[in-house]
């Protein structure tokens, strides 16, 4: 349902990322229904679905805390952010440490899934800058003993490289040749890299480990 005081100029362009059919499906529908401020010109499924849609960036992005995709929430944060959109993240799973990895990251509210629709939408207008939203709500609490830490550590112009390269997928005689290097100085700088990680607390004992890092981290964008 349009609404014929706005323009199509005047309304928030706004995409919604979720892995879960229905509830993709279902929140659009809403919106499009009960929220005619706002033009929802992207639903994604995926990740790369979103990014490499040419309909991205948007004003504002909604998207799940968990996807199937090996693509963590800071590095889709921010990824969002530095292309210039306010991102809003939803969770099946309200748990403090997601909640503040997401808001810590640069997403402008985090809401439970719990929640009515009608209080979803009233935080999406105030980050959005429409009448009528009421403002999201950040707690500073400190996080639990044990938790994570998402500290990024200093690495090296050589260190980047070869952590880019190697969680690319080449193997460590590949990222030696691209980066015309020996094969003993790229494995150096991998554990250098491991080394670093492991100081901050944040393990990359695998392949998919320093995948991980390098997504939060913003070596893969």
């Amino acid at each position: 349902m349009s609404d014929p005081d706005l323009t199509q100029a005047e309304r928030v362009r706004l995409a919604l990322l979720d892995d879960h059919e229905l509830l993709l499906d279902s929140l659009g529908a809403w919106i499009t229904e009960h929220a005619p401020e706002f033009d929802l010109v992207l639903r994604a499924g995926t990740w790369l679905q979103l990014v490499h849609s040419p309909a991205f960036p948007t004003d504002l992005v909604i998207m799940d805390m968990q996807l199937v995709e090996h693509v963590s929430i800071e590095a889709r944060v921010r990824t969002c952010r530095a292309a210039g959109a306010k991102v809003i993240v939803l969770s099946a799973l309200d748990t403090h440490l997601d909640r503040e990895r997401a808001l810590d990251a640069g997403a402008s509210a985090y809401v439970a899934k719990s929640q009515p629709m009608s209080e979803l939408i009233a935080v999406v207008r105030q980050v959005a800058g429409v009448a009528g939203g009421q403002a999201p709500t950040r707690e500073w609490r400190p996080l639990p003993e044990g938790a994570i830490s998402l500290q990024r550590p200093t690495l090296s112009d050589g260190e980047r490289e070869a952590l880019r390269l190697y969680a690319d997928g080449w193997t460590t005689s590949e990222v030696a040749a691209m980066m015309e290097v020996k094969y003993e100085t790229a494995k150096t700088y991998l554990r250098r890299v491991r080394e670093k990680y492991g100081k901050a607390g944040r393990p990359t004992s695998s392949r998919a480990d320093l995948t991980r890092r390098a997504a939060e981290d913003g070596y893969l964008v």
